[in-house]
């Protein structure tokens, strides 16, 4: 049977309602503290969240859930999802807690868990909390939520890890950062001042619901016009969590995750550091990209989207880089998840390194003509069950007759399918994904 909260990435949904209701999120901490007493006594559990306005009762609810079950808590307050992963690997925590929906609009929230590994948990596990979590809900009644303080100190720890991963500064860098008004928000403009930078902060002043609006990673045309409008050498941007980084060429070119996996495959080659000549990156990934690799002599292997499922296949193949398109960028060597700041201090190194910008360390990179059409559906299903759209997307393919690509798949944490159409010419391109959105909507739209 298939999780039902869980989704690819923790369990997210609408602050305050189901699954991220009140009962449900203190039976989540009640069921993770169950399952960490059963191999611990007394286990230490680390909490952080982003800027959401539901943050601090969240994390009250699931702090009560835990101490409920004997678990203790401590709170890093606001502090990015990859800095929860670190600070749970390297502290004394037999798992972390972020709350927050990443990319996704403020009333949206989420429960990410990490082991003591530092890795998010395997499908098998969320599905045993998960199926702990719908018998508590069921059969007790709301705890208190747990008083807590954020303890600054985590945050600082994880600040001078960061800094410690760096060989070079950046002084004379002219850098603008957009932390959308998000978790990087106080970390990340003083991790590059320190580092030498000059730096022009945006999005830097969160109330609680400004969380990704119009701002930050999936938002960068004002990024864009200050790197442009001030003559600087680099712009970066966060999503809510920071745990993906897109940037901004001199040039005003926006350089995605593709061209930041290209970037970094060949300065670690270069180095000897690309065992196998591989990197591991999902099925998003832009057949650009993975032509530009086969020239170099590199492998590209995919995954399905998740920074999770190329983490798995990373460890597996014994990778040191992966990630995804949309800025999740895995250095294995320094973390256990995509770190949109540690992602920027690496390309900034390779960059200063060679004494170039990020248009001169992706030139060669051609980006195929790529369109994703979101479609709100009322049921997830398969589509090879619909034979309508099974059959528009052979049709399609077909046409393309292997000079392009197309994916269809829903969302792992909202109600859409995802259309992406890949191809020579923009086009086709079109035509292809419009024809495919339109059968879907008309056989599943909501």
């Amino acid at each position: 049977m298939g999780k039902q909260l869980f989704g690819t990435d923790g369990i997210r949904g609408v602050a305050g309602e189901y699954p991220l209701d009140r009962p449900t999120i203190y039976a989540f901490g009640v069921a993770l503290g169950d399952d960490l007493t059963r191999h611990h006594a007394a286990p230490e559990v680390l909490i952080g969240a982003d800027t959401r306005e539901s943050g601090p009762w969240i994390a009250e609810l699931v702090a009560g859930g835990l101490e409920r079950r004997g678990a203790r808590v401590r709170f890093a307050g606001t502090i990015t999802t990859p800095g929860v992963a670190y600070l749970t690997r390297t502290g004394p925590f037999q798992a972390g807690v972020m709350i927050s929906a990443s990319h996704n609009p403020y009333r949206d929230n989420g429960l990410k868990v990490f082991g003591h590994s530092g890795f998010k948990l395997p499908d098998d596990d969320e599905h045993a909390i998960e199926q702990e979590i719908l018998q508590v809900a069921r059969d007790s009644a709301v705890g208190d939520p747990h008083p807590l303080t954020a303890d600054s100190a985590l945050q600082r720890q994880y600040l001078e890890y960061l800094i410690s991963t760096v060989a070079v500064r950046f002084d004379g860098m002219k850098l603008a950062i957009d932390c959308g008004n998000g978790a990087a928000c106080h970390l990340a403009p003083e991790l590059f001042q320190r580092l030498g930078a000059e730096v022009t902060t945006l999005s830097t002043d969160p109330d609680g619901q400004n969380i990704n609006q119009n701002c930050g990673a999936l938002h960068l045309e004002n990024l864009r016009d200050a790197v442009l409008g001030g003559g600087l050498d680099f712009g970066v941007a966060f999503d809510g969590d920071a745990d993906r980084a897109m940037f901004i060429a001199r040039s005003g070119k926006i350089v995605d995750g593709d061209a930041v996996l290209l970037a970094s495959a060949r300065a670690l080659r270069a180095s000897g550091h690309l065992p196998k000549d591989t990197v591991v990156s999902t099925v998003m990934a832009n057949l650009g990209l993975e032509k530009a690799f086969e020239r170099e002599g590199i492998r590209m292997v995919r995954t399905p989207v998740g920074d999770k499922y190329v983490l798995e296949e990373m460890e597996r193949l014994g990778a040191v880089l992966g990630g995804e398109q949309s800025g999740h960028i895995i250095f294995r060597e320094f973390a256990t998840t995509g770190d949109g700041m540690l992602t920027a201090l690496r390309l900034f190194e390779i960059a200063r390194r060679a004494g170039t910008g990020l248009d001169e360390l992706t030139a060669d990179l051609i980006v195929y003509p790529q369109k994703l059409v979101n479609i709100r559906v009322r049921e997830k299903k398969a589509l090879t069950e619909v034979p309508a759209i099974a059959e528009e997307i052979r049709r399609v393919e077909e046409s393309f007759a292997g000079t392009g690509r197309v994916l269809v798949r829903f969302s792992g944490t909202e109600p859409l399918a995802r259309v992406m159409v890949e191809g020579r010419n923009q086009e086709d391109v079109d035509r292809f994904s419009t024809a495919i959105a339109d059968v879907i909507r008309r056989e599943m739209g909501a």
